[in-house]
């Protein structure tokens, strides 16, 4: 039975741990940072803090049914830049991939060796594979065995304890606090070391399935990931990079189902419904059918507006063996698209799945927005290092990049270990942050009336979406546009104080919100800098329709003032490894 919300501060019970490496996420990124840790000195005390429960949490808690990034036998490294390279249209941090590359296969083979079912060729020892560089799993179970090695490890598991911010001494993290949506507990961490694992930012845009019936959070991501991790480091005065390179997915039309698994997996081909193979015969010089994928996010979308919509991956063509073996992929990782069909009497040999856009998300391990890190994955701030999702540069990580990532930061955590102590807290910030995070449950207490987190989410989703280049703008945006949304996020900000929370689920709801419009306004302000359109689809602005090599061939970043909570925005110049030609693999 959860506890019921406090009426005053003072009835607020606290714990308070003292940990070497404190680990914020236990998703698949924050486990491996885990167990790396351990591995590397089993004497340490890590903590990892955790939202939901370890052993259905993060954006493995359904499972998965292949991963997406192995480097297979026969290719290279170099390879692997130079596709992600192009993937993302020619920029990304070449360091930061490069270094995880060469640890790349490491986790997954680990992961193997725990248990987890990688398919492998017909009498072969070889994994089978799926396009260039997946590798097809039975992944329903993958992150309760990730979970169980986590606890065999000896790691320390706070389940259900919502992160709200870092402890600070000046710039650098010490540390982090929250509160038990179950327990209502407020929770002190202090660390010589922090990790932040955190999943990338969901719901900040209207999807197009909420309808006024109901389908608020049929997301393509995570719902409960809502950018905790990276509005945390906006407060805190971290530096972040490309927040402009939003994540839009080509998704199965009224479900927002996986659409990657047939059209790549299975090369069904993308038809408008002219019947027209859309990739083929109008995007054959940027690759066709392996288009970058801001390009095939863009595609249904300049479909419906020219007036060829709706648009499918045309299944029309697969044979009934590829059929049940692609229902079967389903099954692994999103098992009630199955059902979805069957609901349907949908016949995939006589009828093509329609096809749309999703609603754009901020999301690291696809795209490239995050913190700025380093090659040992320190960010700009001492003693915080970020991995998986929250950290950027390095786009097309997915679940093998995200558990490499993962490794990499707890070797940079504890190296940062041996120059370091712990630090005491200044018990006036725990007192701050106590009253921040229980203000809309005392403001229920004594007002009784207020806005409840649903009724902001609400505004903000639609918001972003109508001026922000949502999906029900087919991703289009001026400055005009940006401007206003920039306006009203900004109030909205400044009513989170009417927030109210009659119980704690919805006092987690209420900084769900908080930390959504930290991300949207950030976010926005990229999309106002970058005056050019880079990546169609992902980011296009409708004012500045043409890429301008000459003034943003580079990284934009930002950086907020925690004293003034002034945004400079500015960039970072980029710097090319590996040579060749950057839009071609």
């Amino acid at each position: 039975m959860p506890a019921k919300l406090p009426t005053n501060l003072e009835e607020i019970k606290e714990e308070r741990i003292e940990t070497d490496i404190l680990v914020i996420g236990a998703g698949n990124a924050g486990c491996f940072a885990a167990i790396e840790a351990k591995k590397l000195n089993p004497d340490l005390e890590v903590t990892l803090m955790e939202k939901a429960h370890i052993d259905r949490s993060g954006c493995l808690a359904a499972g998965m049914d292949a991963i997406n990034t192995y480097i297979k036998k026969g290719r290279t490294i170099e390879e692997f830049v130079r596709w992600s390279r192009a993937q993302a249209g020619g920029l990304i941090r070449e360091d930061l991939t490069i270094s995880l590359a060469e640890v790349l296969n490491q986790p997954i083979e680990e992961w193997e060796r725990w248990g987890l079912p990688i398919n492998k060729e017909e009498d072969s020892d070889e994994y089978h594979t799926r396009g260039k560089w997946d590798i097809t799993i039975r992944g329903s179970e993958m992150k309760v065995i990730l979970a169980e090695k986590v606890r065999e490890f000896g790691c320390k598991v706070y389940n259900r304890v919502v992160a709200t911010n870092f402890l600070l001494d000046g710039e650098k993290v010490i540390g982090a606090i929250g509160f038990g949506v179950r327990d209502g507990k407020l929770y002190v961490f202090k660390a010589k070391a922090t990790i932040v694992a955190t999943g990338g930012a969901a719901g900040i845009y209207k999807p197009y399935q909420a309808d006024g019936v109901d389908s608020h959070h049929m997301l393509w991501y995570c719902p409960f990931n809502v950018g905790s991790g990276y509005a945390m480091g906006i407060r805190a005065g971290a530096e972040m990079t490309t927040f402009e390179m939003r994540w839009c997915a080509t998704r199965t039309k009224d479900f927002n189902g996986p659409i990657d698994t047939i059209s790549v997996g299975y090369k069904t081909p993308m038809i408008n419904a002219k019947g027209e193979k859309i990739l083929e015969e109008r995007y054959a010089e940027l690759g066709g059918d392996a288009a970058p994928r801001y390009i095939r996010a863009n595609v249904p979308m300049m479909e419906w507006m020219e007036g060829r919509g709706p648009c499918y991956v045309d299944t029309r063509g697969m044979t009934p063996e590829q059929i049940k073996d692609m229902k079967i992929d389903y099954l692994n990782e999103r098992p009630s698209f199955v059902l979805f069909l069957a609901a349907r009497g949908q016949d995939l040999s006589k009828e093509p799945i329609e096809i749309y856009g999703s609603d754009p998300y901020i999301v690291g391990g696809h795209t490239a927005s995050g913190y700025w890190i380093d090659v040992k994955r320190a960010t700009t701030l001492p003693g915080l290092f970020a991995c998986g999702d929250v950290a950027g540069g390095v786009p097309n990580k997915f679940v093998g990049g995200c558990a490499a990532e993962g490794m990499l930061a707890a070797r940079g955590a504890v190296e940062y270990l041996s120059s370091v102590g712990m630090t005491e807290i200044d018990p006036e910030q725990i007192a701050r942050e106590k009253a921040r995070v229980f203000a809309p449950a005392i403001r229920q207490f004594t007002e009784g009336d207020g806005i409840i987190p649903r009724e902001m989410e609400e505004r903000m989703q639609r918001l972003m979406d109508e001026y922000a280049g949502g999906v029900h703008q087919f991703y289009r945006m001026n400055r005009e546009q940006l401007e206003y949304a920039l306006k009203h996020i900004r109030i909205l900000k400044d009513q989170t104080k009417y927030l109210v929370a009659r119980d704690l689920h919805e006092l987690m709801e209420a900084h769900e919100v908080i930390d959504r419009l930290e991300v949207a306004e950030v976010l926005i302000h990229h999309l106002m800098f970058r005056e050019e359109t880079r990546w169609p689809g992902w980011q296009t602005r409708t004012d500045f329709p043409e890429k301008n090599d000459e003034k943003f061939d580079c990284f934009v970043n930002s950086k907020k003032d925690p004293t003034t909570g002034e945004i400079k925005v500015f960039t970072r110049p980029y710097e090319q490894i590996i040579p060749g030609d950057r839009y071609h693999p």
